[in-house]
């Protein structure tokens, strides 16, 4: 744990409750801790995970980032310098220094199960107490909702999801279907490509993004983006109007090499001939702690804020370079709103 978070051992609400509830100690909930922190607020972050790192420990052996290490960062510290595309351990060792760094308070692993609000108050009950703030911040992400289409039909083999995909190896040798037309779909199929049977299906056509685009590109289009709408002037659009896949070298040289040809996805599961079905289908947002208190992706009572859970929280929120514009806002609104 990093810092010291604003607790008692009663399971009900004291005194030392916080100003603001963080829900989620991924990356932007660090982000959003940062800002608070020089706001001057007190707060705690409740992450459910037993280590730092956020989602980035659960992701598969050979993910990477889109973008080079200068190009990676959450508001303050700058992640050290990588050769390339730092992979998943750089950027997990990154948060961990983050979060010692600003000496960010902490509660893991603390799972939120329900937030209420009652009387101008926020309940935020985990396992072992209930945490008691004027606002809360939910920043829970995510990874945690794997999302399956409803497809007619029966797949016989083992199925899987892209959150859980633990690599090549299990997979060497038999045939494997991957579901999906985006980053995920077409990373995986690259590396399963030189070692199974395999059957990559899209709903349409690959939309590639082009040779050159990577994450420092993308990042500077959010960047355009997120301040042509804070100025009110018209949207230019979202960063993935260059295409669904970026251009990451396993990819490229995949596809140049005539190993990521796309067949279009079948209309029931029984016409599925293979081993392995591995869904690269997405996520939903984590918000079932928040029943009741949104209509839609809304909050409907004030003092809930949403946080780098995609372009709808802003542009590029779901991503390290991203998230800053969103957790600062949400700050400096918990700020006004509780009076400081």
């Amino acid at each position: 744990m990093s810092g010291r978070a604003p607790h008692a051992p009663e399971d009900v609400g004291s005194p030392y409750d916080p100003d603001v509830v963080v829900i989620g100690g991924g990356q932007a909930g660090l982000a959003t801790g940062y800002y608070l922190r020089r706001a001057g607020l007190s707060f705690v972050i409740l992450d459910d995970q037993p280590a730092p790192g956020g989602a980035w420990q659960h992701t598969w052996p050979s993910l990477t980032l889109f973008s080079t290490a200068e190009f990676s960062n959450l508001p303050g510290i700058m992640m050290p310098g990588y050769d390339g595309f730092p992979p998943a351990r750089h950027v997990i060792e990154y948060l961990a220094a983050y979060e010692s760094r600003y000496d960010l308070p902490i509660e893991r692993p603390v799972r939120v199960e329900q937030v209420t609000h009652s009387q101008g108050v926020f309940h935020v009950r985990t396992g072992r107490r209930t945490w008691r703030a004027r606002a809360v911040v939910s920043a829970t992400g995510t990874w945690s909702r794997p999302f399956v289409p409803w497809y007619p039909g029966h797949f016989r083999g083992g199925q899987w999801h892209s959150a859980h995909y633990p690599g090549t190896e299990p997979f060497a040798g038999s045939r494997v279907a991957v579901v999906g037309g985006a980053n995920s779909g077409a990373q995986i199929a690259a590396e399963l490509g030189a070692v199974a049977d395999l059957t990559w299906y899209t709903t349409w056509p690959p939309r590639w993004m082009p040779d050159e685009v990577d994450g420092r590109v993308l990042f500077r289009r959010n960047r355009v983006r997120a301040l042509a709408l804070v100025r009110g002037e018209p949207d230019p659009g979202p960063a993935d109007r260059l295409g669904d896949i970026v251009m990451v070298p396993p990819v490229r040289e995949a596809r140049d090499a005539g190993r990521l040809v796309a067949t279009p996805m079948v209309t029931s599961l029984d016409r599925i001939e293979a081993d392995h079905l591995i869904w690269c289908t997405g996520f939903r947002p984590a918000l079932r702690h928040l029943r009741g208190l949104l209509a839609g992706r809304t909050p409907t009572v004030p003092g809930l804020f949403l946080v780098g859970y995609g372009d709808w929280t802003g542009p590029g929120s779901a991503t390290l370079a991203g998230v800053a514009p969103g957790a600062r806002a949400a700050a400096e609104q918990a700020g006004a709103f509780l009076g400081h």
